[in-house]
């Protein structure tokens, strides 16, 4: 499961799954690097979100390997209402009391697409990849958020988190191994493009 690279954004809106959000410069290096990196990979499927971002992510490394991009609704970004809007501390959207019932609920969560619908999601893109790669490896490139509640669901971590702590890099590489039967039996995780990563 990649995430895909940085997207140009100087005003830092929470884009969610708006449209026209496409890679910065920095961002199509991260894609290249992967692409780099997957050289000693079997490729036999690759699947993107069907959002710019995640589709220029998967270009390269579909052009290194020879393969079509598969478009999965599965794998887009998760639902957000705050979409379009600056979602930090002093941004504005904090300060209005409208905003507040839409973070009642942090487990579930209540301004989004819930965390179970997402892991059932991207399970289905996962084994739909892994079935399509006719048994090679199989690449999904996905946003951090899905991804990682995918990966805190399979590693038995709760759910509610803070999004500061997600291991989830952009450009990042969460791997999931299954067993002889098809199970999934660990997760590793690589940053291909840690180089390129901006400075916090």
């Amino acid at each position: 499961m990649l995430r895909h690279g940085e997207v140009e954004n100087p005003e830092k809106i929470l884009y969610g799954r708006q449209l026209g959000w496409r890679l910065s410069e920095r961002g199509h290096e991260m894609a290249q690097a992967v692409a780099d990196w997957s050289k000693n990979l079997e490729l036999g499927a690759i699947h993107a979100s069907p959002l710019e971002r995640a589709q220029e992510t998967a270009a390269p490394i579909a052009t290194q390997h020879n393969l079509k991009i598969k478009t999965d609704e599965n794998l887009i970004e998760a639902a957000n209402v705050f979409e379009g809007k600056k979602f930090e501390l002093g941004s504005g959207i904090l300060r209005h009391p409208a905003s507040w019932w839409h973070l009642r609920n942090p487990a579930e969560p209540s301004w989004g697409e819930p965390y179970t619908e997402q892991i059932e999601r991207m399970l289905s893109a996962v084994f739909n990849a892994r079935d399509a790669a006719d048994g090679k490896d199989a690449l999904v490139v996905s946003h951090q958020l899905p991804i990682w509640i995918l990966r805190s669901a399979i590693e038995g971590r709760r759910l509610m988190h803070d999004p500061r702590k997600r291991i989830c890099s952009l450009a990042s590489v969460t791997s999931l191994h299954l067993d002889d039967e098809g199970a999934i039996s660990g997760v590793t995780y690589n940053e291909p493009a840690k180089h390129l990563l901006p400075l916090k």
